[in-house]
């Protein structure tokens, strides 16, 4: 194939320059032949490389975590979604892109030997809880409309940006939640609940509203497989802890506590999170194998159909991290400052009270809306 490429450069060569000598002729065939062998094979590597830095498509990352149980026998959902919330932060997203719903204070609670703590192994080793914990919904903040509301940015204009999830179309997000549920439903607070139906169509309108690039759902609790049936939206992976029918377990006691500290999906999720470095090349496909039935004792169910990558190439940092893809150039880049033609007024002590009258003045909402008979 080679030879054939060579020859018809030659002759074409040949054809119009024949009379240039044959030291041109071999010096432009050579010429000729270099490029068309071997720039095609530096074109693509060159490919590969672009393709394998913008792998992932996304530019942020967000995590919705949720804890929906009160009582102090709930202590472990509480420990369940604390020990997600410092592996995150940990692999890399800021406070600002994590909202937090706890729906009990369990380092506050009366019932605790150790005050302003919690735990999620019985050695007590890390305080879930430390010093730099940002709640965002708390106690009774935590309900099913404001859930929905956080997914689909339905909120009032006077909520803060610390509880938005200001997410966009190149977003992933991870969604985690725990507490008590059943066949398509999961419990909030003991006084109501949020349907697997419900839970899809919030997810829907994030797609429609374009507020995700890729989502991951993961869910701790009784059944948990059922929660993510009724899903009909693009790039959603999901991984439950149960299927319809089991129970969701918990993994052990903290005698000096009394109640159980952490579930047991929970526990082996946490316990592969905590080997993983920000920059780890490891994937979501071995992130869902993490607790086989002999450890689990209930079976761990996943959904992949509405995924569009493959499980083996998806990085288990595209949900869990904050990790960018940085390029370095090595030349100077010089950033000139933009000059604007707007002059700056100067006044007079009395002309500055007029113009200060005249701006328009802003004042706070109120926090109790006024109620008109």
């Amino acid at each position: 194939m080679h030879n054939n490429i060579f020859f018809k450069m030659a002759a074409s060569y040949g054809y119009e320059k024949v009379n240039t000598g044959p030291a041109n002729m071999l010096y432009f065939t050579i010429t000729i032949a270099f490029l068309v062998v071997f720039q095609p094979k530096d074109v693509s590597s060159n490919q590969e490389k672009v393709e394998e830095f913008f792998k992932s498509d996304h530019t942020n990352n967000w995590a919705v975590l949720v804890d929906t149980s009160r009582f102090w026998f709930n202590y472990r959902h509480v420990a369940n979604v604390l020990s997600i919330y410092r592996s995150v932060k940990r692999l890399g997203i800021p406070d600002s892109q994590i909202i937090l719903m706890v729906a009990d204070d369990m380092a506050c609670n009366p019932r605790n030997p150790r005050p302003a703590t919690v735990f999620n192994n019985a050695n007590q080793h890390i305080n879930v809880y430390g010093d730099d914990v940002e709640v965002d919904y708390r106690g009774y903040e935590v309900t099913v409309e404001n859930f929905i509301r956080v997914l689909t940015g339905r909120l009032p204009p006077s909520t803060p940006r610390s509880k938005r999830l200001l997410s966009d179309e190149r977003s992933n997000i991870l969604v985690y939640m725990t507490g008590h549920g059943g066949d398509g439903f999961l419990k909030f607070q003991d006084a109501e609940e949020v349907s697997s139906v419900e839970l899809a169509d919030a997810f829907e309108q994030m797609w429609q509203k374009q507020r995700y690039h890729e989502l991951f759902f993961m869910i701790d609790t009784c059944q948990a497989e059922s929660m993510f049936q009724k899903f009909y939206s693009p790039n959603i992976l999901a991984v439950a802890s149960s299927r319809v029918g089991e129970d969701s377990l918990s993994h052990h006691v903290d005698p000096a506590l009394g109640v159980y500290v952490i579930d047991r999906y929970t526990y082996y999720a946490l316990e592969f999170l905590e080997t993983v470095k920000p920059g780890s090349k490891q994937t979501m496909s071995r992130f869902l194998k993490v607790c086989p039935k002999d450890k689990c004792i209930s079976t761990v169910s996943t959904r992949t159909d509405l995924f569009r990558r493959n499980t083996t190439d998806t990085l288990l940092t595209d949900f869990f991290g904050g990790v960018r893809n940085v390029e370095l150039l090595t030349e100077t880049i010089s950033l000139k400052k933009k000059e604007t033609n707007v002059k700056q007024e100067t006044c007079s002590q009395d002309s500055c009270q007029k113009l200060d009258a005249n701006k328009k003045k802003f004042t706070f909402p109120d926090q109790f809306p006024k109620i008109y008979f």
